[in-house]
């Protein structure tokens, strides 16, 4: 059980990872938006890949149970994309939370959508949520610009839809391997369209091929690794430690400020989310 533990601890560096690497890379200006979302998407579909080609090797499939999603890759792609461009302006612990508050204000909003009553608890923790999310919206000293929070918004409501569309897949690694096989062109025929303003340094290629091939690719292949071992409620309770994990690494690595704005919609956010958990857990 200790290996599932280091995988998990693993995993979740992984995904929070993402936000300081894109903010190390953009905000630098060593890179621009649209090259870093082709490097990442390209790279984290070689080493998908090859984890693919490694499975074939051992007797098992290179596609995917079930038909491949083209709704799901233009999903990833607009949250990958929408992702990059808020992290050009936006901190490393602001963009985490809003992509986090995002992403389940829409689950939220899609399970309302196909007829579902929530309980008292989930409105309650939707409410919260969604409370936090405009008070760190709201105009003031340390608010977020207002595009890049809006981009930021829109990457988390894409990863939503994402995540809805791959729920219940037999085959999750080889599903993701494939809507990442069709995100890359997508970043590459949108990088072409902004050819005129793309600029690339060996550092900014560099981290985004981390968080493609590392932090996204193998850290998707890993979660999905230790998924099974744990009930749905506890992998939805440690995924809370993400945007805390990002501010963290913001504070500690990029040198952020942390503000008591951020601290305050931090904790409805979070709060807010744990609210909505416990009570499918009652449920």
């Amino acid at each position: 059980m200790g290996a599932t533990y280091i995988y998990l601890a693993a995993v979740l560096l992984c995904f929070a990872a993402n936000s300081i690497l894109s903010r190390l890379a953009l905000a630098s200006g060593s890179i621009d938006a649209a090259s870093f979302t082709s490097v990442r998407l390209i790279s984290g579909a070689v080493m998908l890949a090859v984890v693919l080609a490694l499975r074939v090797m051992r007797g098992g499939d290179f596609r995917p149970a079930g038909a491949v999603d083209p709704i799901a890759a233009l999903t990833l792609f607009l949250y990958a994309i929408f992702f990059s461009f808020a992290y050009v302006s936006l901190g490393a612990a602001s963009g985490a939370l809003l992509v986090f508050a995002a992403v389940q204000l829409t689950m939220i909003g899609v399970a309302l959508y196909r007829g579902e009553r929530p309980s008292a608890s989930v409105w309650a923790g939707a409410m919260l949520a969604a409370g936090g999310l405009v008070y760190l919206l709201v105009p003031g000293v340390n608010a977020p610009p207002p595009l890049p929070a809006l981009s930021m918004i829109v990457a988390g409501i894409s990863w939503g839809v994402y995540s809805l569309r791959g729920a219940g897949k037999t085959d999750p690694v080889a599903a993701t391997a494939w809507n990442f096989f069709l995100a890359a062109p997508l970043a590459l025929l949108f990088s072409f369209t902004t050819a005129s303003s793309a600029h690339i340094t060996a550092a900014g290629a560099g981290w985004a091929i981390i968080s493609g091939a590392f932090t996204s690719g193998l850290g998707y292949v890993m979660w999905y690794h230790v998924l099974p071992r744990f009930s749905a409620t506890t992998a939805a309770l440690v995924q809370l430690t993400v945007p805390a994990l990002a501010a963290l690494g913001g504070v500690w690595l990029l040198a952020e400020p942390f503000s008591p704005r951020l601290a305050i919609a931090s904790i409805a956010i979070l709060g807010g989310a744990t609210l909505v958990i416990a009570a499918h857990r009652r449920a």
